[in-house]
Parts: C-alpha cells; structure tokens; sequence
C-alpha cells in the first residue's frame, strides 16, 4: 500500500499542461502498456447498484483536489467486478475526459501529439484487501468498504451469471443457495458458471453448493485470522454474541442492537453517546468489512437483517468457546435447553444472565412448558441476575407472576407471541431498558408501567389499541426514545403528559376520538410533535370509529433535521403540510390523505427521497406529473388504489434512479408513461383493478 501511495504522489505532483481538444478521449493512449480490463461478462448492475450510486456521487462532486477512494474488502467480494461498472458508467464516461485502467499503481502519463505529457489525475480508485491506509494515503482518500451482497442481490447476480435458464424444480434450491454463497459474489458466479448447461440435474446443484461450502472456508481463511487479531474486545465479544442464534438465522438489526445494550457489551464513548448508537456503528463496521452477511435492508438505508455465514459461524464459535464467552459461568447463552428436565437446576442456571428461546412451534405446548421452566427456575433461586429474557416468536408463552423477580432484567421480548395478558408484577422490573409487546394481543397495560424509570424502547400492539395511561404532570419515561403502537383517544393525557417525553427518536401513534374531542386531541398531538427535534421516524394514523380514515393535523417539519421516515393515514387538515416536509426525508407513505393537487410537484423537490408510497384516496386528482430533474434518488414507487388517476406523465430526465414501480387498482389510469417503459433496470408490477 506504501508504494502505491508514492507512486500516486508521482501522479499528483506534475502540473496539467494543455491538450489539443482531438485528444480528450479515453481512448488516448499511454507511452506504457496499460494492462486491459478484465475480459469476464460484464457484471451485473442491479447486484451493486447502491455501490455504484454512491461511488458515482463521489467522483462527480465538485471538489477539485486529488481524491483517492479506495474500494475495499476481502477476496472475492466483488471490489473489481464494482471498479469495471464504475469506469463504464455513462456518467463517468461523459464526467472525465481521460481515464486509464491498469492492474497496478504504475506511474501514467499520455502521449499526446507525440509528446510525452503529464496529466494531474483529479480521481482515483484503487482496490485494496487492506482495511488500513497509510495515514498520508489516508489524508486524501473517501474509502468504500463493500459488504457481502444480501440474498435479493445474491440471486439477481446468480440468474445473470448462470448462461441458461433455470428449471422449476430447481427453484427450490433458491433460498439454500444464497444461504450457502454467504454473500460472496467470486462464489455465486463460479457457483453459476459451474452449472451453466442445460442438463444439469439437482445433483449435480447439491454437488455445487457442497463444493461451494469448501471454497467458501478457504477464501475465509486468507483473511479470518488478521480480522480476529486487528479487533478490540468488545467488538469481539459482539461477533462472538452472533453466534448465539441458530445456523442460517435472519437477526433483525432491531433485536440485535437492544441485546448488545441489554448484555453491557457496548460502552458509550462520551457523554452524550447513547449505547444503541455505539452498538449501531459496531454492527456497520462489521458489516463494511464483510463479516457479516446484511439480508434485508430499509429504504433509508439502515440495516433491517443481517446472517452470520455458516463459514464464519463456525470459525467464530470456535474463537467464543476458547475465550469461555460460552464457558461454564457463561452457557446461559446457549439457545436451546429441555423445558422439563428433571435434574437440579441450579448448577445450570443460578447464574445465568441472558435467555433466548427460538422454538416456533405454534401449539400451546411451548408456551406452557417455557413458562413452566420460568416457575421453576425462579422458585429455586435461578434466574436472579438475568438480564435478557427473550421469547420473540415463542406462541402465546405463560409468563409467571413470580417473572416480577428478575429484578436486574434489562430486556424482556415478546414481539409476536400473541401473549394476552402480562403479569401485574410487571412493575417491579426497574431496571428494564427495552419492552418489546409488538404483535401480541395485549390491549390492557398495567397503569404501573410508568413507574419504569429506565425504559428506553417501548412496543406496544398497533392491532390491539394498547393503551398507555399516565399521571398528569408525571416526570416517568423520560429516557424514552422509542414509542410505537400507542393507541390515543379522549381519554388519554397528552398534554403536560405525554408531550413531557421530548427525547423520543421513533414515534408510532393511532388516534380515535369521539367528535367532539377530536380537534383538541389533534391539536394537542401536532404540538407534541413539533416539539421532538431528535426524530427520526414518525409513523401517524388517525381513525374514526369504523377504523377508517380520520382528520389528521400536522405542524411544518422542515427543523427536524434527522427525520428519515414518515408514514401518516388521515386526511390532512393542511395539505400544504407535504411541501414543509425536511430535506433529511428517505422513505414516505401517505394513506387516506385526500389531497387535491398533484403532490408529485411538492414532494420531487426532497433530494434524498428513496421510497415514495401513496396508497388508497392519497390523492383525489386526475392528472400526475414527474418533472425534470424531480426526484433524483427515488428507488421504489408504490401507487394503490388512486382511483381517479387517469394520466400520469413522466418528463426525460425525471426518475432516473427508479428501480421498483408497483401499480395496483388504478382503475382509470390509462397507459403507464412512455418514459419509463424503456429503462432496463426498472421492475414494473401493474395489478389491474377487479
């Protein structure tokens, strides 16, 4: 890397000298032999289109100092396969009057008119397995670290790459497949290529994914044991905690986080770091370099899911069990144990911290044995330090009073039990951070729960209406920065109440009033609202009694400068409010919002919008227009049920980065725009009214 880096000083140092205008071209040629670029197929651009986007965004920016970026990342990632798109893009092409490829750090200089002159290259990107740039290197250098490819990706690489098309029966194989390439683009072609004739038979695919176990474990070995030793031990001890969920698991990012926070394996570095952010950049790191495997993504960019490769869960468990992380203190983070064992639990379990079941069984069974097991091991003095308890997707599971207990409890999940009731006892649990109720059918809180002082992250059940019933003036939740699911009607104390919690980050709120009340309890949401400047999700509805859509108010959101995601189902007392929506906005959904003027002409104007949705009676208008240059970074367009849509227009140059456009029950809607009909990349899913 050293001598990469002096030989791009050589680059940098000679003065630009004037070129006849015949000669800036790309094709201009080297006085030394510039190696070609790689003769594969050409790559696949929907597998690395958001590398791509963001390289691109790099290189045309306006700053004309010499930059280097870096692509980075392990073997096989994909790190040539991304510079061969970048140096082919159109826009690139057209940016740079001169551009040259070679295989090493050469020094380049043209001839021109048969002179022998020296450019001053304003872009550079090398690739690099290194993850660590000399510092002068570093000075001048915006990396791009490139991760492993999610499943979507993964797929859409493996169908370009194999040369025929694939049999039915085959298909079946598609979900073991991306499992067993781990993301690794180097496999998923050689995968493709290996099976790229038409008799291949389902044999032969099972022969190919065992070979591409095999590759896997070797590519991983080049690179596994600098990663292990280059790591602190915190992050560490966060890789070592993957390993705790079964073979193949999707991990929401979500859980994830909270059980790092929960576990103390993250430390704030300052005194305004919040856990949650120190584990959310650990996770990116790992992530950047290829560590782990992301499997879904949201649109504003945040990671939804992520898989440890088997390859990697094997080397990793391996590395736990040797540094006792699942030693004799500490194998109250196996994942699996017998509900009704008979032997004494106290050598197992006295000093057990963490507890997560994963068995999905859906009969009562599970339930009634975990919560049996629950009795038991509290009864019996077991349990006493436990700090996560962690039943997500376990079936409507018998949670015991005595779980009152657990005193030093930091986490307690029961996201998608379909649990109805919770213990009284609840409230005894001061210590608890996070509360996950998502997805249950809990509608009756205990009126205690505001007595959690250190709740942070709280999942109500949107479906059941869950109420939560404060003191007025109370000073509790004041740490809270998650609230999602919470039902509000006449009842419930918003103001000097609930518009006391200021540091909330993600809001989920449902209102239903009686008439009468309704402008007041509106009224008073709005003003919340606009008083929470560290948002970054908002997800509002407004319903009336027939659960149908409701008057909805809403204050200018322009200052909230970190809100990414907004979702509102209402009709809209100031529909102007979707021109006053902030730069900062990703992914939008508008529901019921009854707007009379074309929003496309407001909302086109958000330079970071990615995802748009506008679904049923969002707009009451007959005509839709796009226009140049609107929407430039817009990926995923949904449009359900506009009923009274008849024309939709789309200008040359608008949409340019739409990559999903999805249509349903558009009844009048003549003809989809001559625009986008023609754009290779662009997925089009038009459902026909019935």
């Amino acid at each position: 890397m050293d001598k990469i880096y002096a030989k791009i000083q050589n680059l940098s140092m000679h003065r630009p000298t004037e070129f006849s205008r015949q000669c800036r071209s790309r094709d201009t040629k080297s006085t030394m032999p510039i190696p070609p670029q790689p003769a594969a197929q050409e790559p696949d651009l929907a597998s690395f289109s958001d590398d791509v986007h963001a390289m691109i965004t790099r290189l045309l920016t306006d700053d004309k100092r010499f930059r280097v970026i870096p692509i980075m990342g392990m073997e096989g990632i994909g790190k040539t396969t991304l510079a061969k798109l970048i140096f082919n893009h159109k826009a690139v092409v057209d940016h740079f009057p001169f551009a040259v490829w070679t295989s090493d750090g050469c020094r380049l200089h043209l001839r021109v008119n048969g002179t022998s002159r020296y450019i001053k290259w304003s872009r550079m990107i090398l690739t690099t397995c290194d993850m660590r740039l000399p510092s002068k290197l570093e000075r001048k250098s915006d990396p791009h670290p490139l991760r492993l490819r999610t499943d979507e990706e993964s797929w859409a690489l493996f169908t370009h790459a194999l040369k025929v098309s694939i049999p039915p029966e085959l298909l079946k194989l598609k979900e073991e497949i991306v499992k067993r390439c781990g993301g690794l683009p180097l496999l998923i072609v050689k995968f493709a290529e290996a099976l790229s004739h038409k008799d291949a038979t389902i044999e032969e695919w099972s022969t190919a994914l065992q070979q591409c176990h095999h590759d896997q474990q070797q590519l991983w070995s080049n690179t596994l044991c600098n990663i292990h030793k280059d790591l602190s031990l915190y992050m560490r001890r966060c890789l070592f905690h993957f390993t705790l969920f079964p073979q193949d698991f999707d991990i929401p990012a979500r859980r994830l986080i909270r059980l790092w926070v929960a576990e103390d394996l993250v430390q704030p570095e300052g005194e305004n770091e919040a856990p949650e952010d120190v584990a959310e950049r650990c996770l990116n790191l790992f992530i950047a370099q290829g560590m782990i495997q992301v499997t879904k993504k949201k649109f504003n960019g945040k990671v939804k899911a992520i898989r440890l490769p088997d390859t990697l869960r094997q080397y990793w468990l391996s590395k736990a069990q040797q540094a006792t992380f699942l030693g004799r203190r500490y194998k109250f983070r196996s994942y699996s144990c017998d509900y009704n064992t008979t032997t004494s639990l106290t050598p197992f379990y006295e000093d057990v911290l963490s507890f997560l079941s994963f068995d999905t069984r859906k009969e009562s069974k599970p339930g009634e044995e975990v919560g049996n097991f629950l009795h038991r091991c509290v009864s019996r003095g077991c349990f006493l330090v436990l700090l996560v308890l962690d039943l997500e997707n376990v079936f409507r599971p018998k949670l015991p009073e005595a779980v009152g207990e657990l005193t030093q409890l930091r986490y307690l999940g029961l996201r998608s039990t379909f649990l109805e009731i919770i213990p009284s006892s609840l409230s005894k649990l001061q210590n608890v951070q996070t509360l996950d109720m998502k997805h249950t059918s809990i509608s009756t809180l205990p009126n205690s729960i505001w007595k959690l002082q250190k709740l942070r992250h709280l999942y109500l059940s949107e479906s059941y209406r869950s109420k939560l019933m404060l003191r007025h003036g109370t000073n509790s939740l004041t740490t809270l920065q998650t609230l999602c699911g919470l039902f509000i009607d006449e009842e419930t104390l918003v103001r000097d109440c609930l518009d006391r919690l200021l540091d909330i980050k993600k809001l989920g709120l449902t209102m239903s009033s009686k008439q009468e009340a309704v402008s007041l309890s509106l009224q008073a949401v709005a003003d919340w609202i606009s008083k929470l400047n560290q948002l970054h999700s908002l997800r509002l509805k407004s319903i009336d009694k027939s659960n149908q859509p409701w008057d909805l108010e809403l204050k200018p959101l322009v200052g909230h400068v970190n809100l990414s995601c907004i979702y509102l189902l209402g009709r809209l007392r100031n529909p102007s409010i979707i021109s006053q929506f902030p730069y900062s906005l990703i992914d939008l959904t508008l529901s019921g919002s009854g707007l009379a003027e074309d929003p496309m002409q407001s909302l086109d104007k958000l330079p970071n919008l990615r995802s748009l949705k506008l679904f049923a009676k969002s707009y009451l208008g007959k005509n839709m227009l796009c226009s140049l240059g609107g929407f430039p970074q817009l990926r995923a367009l949904k449009l359900w049920k506009l009923e009274q849509l008849e024309e939709w227009n789309v200008d040359k140059g608008a949409l340019q980065d739409l990559r999903d456009l999805e249509i349903r029950f558009c009844r009048s809607l003549k003809m989809l725009p001559v625009e986008l009909l023609h754009r290779t990349l662009l997925k089009i899913e038009v459902i026909p009214a019935q």
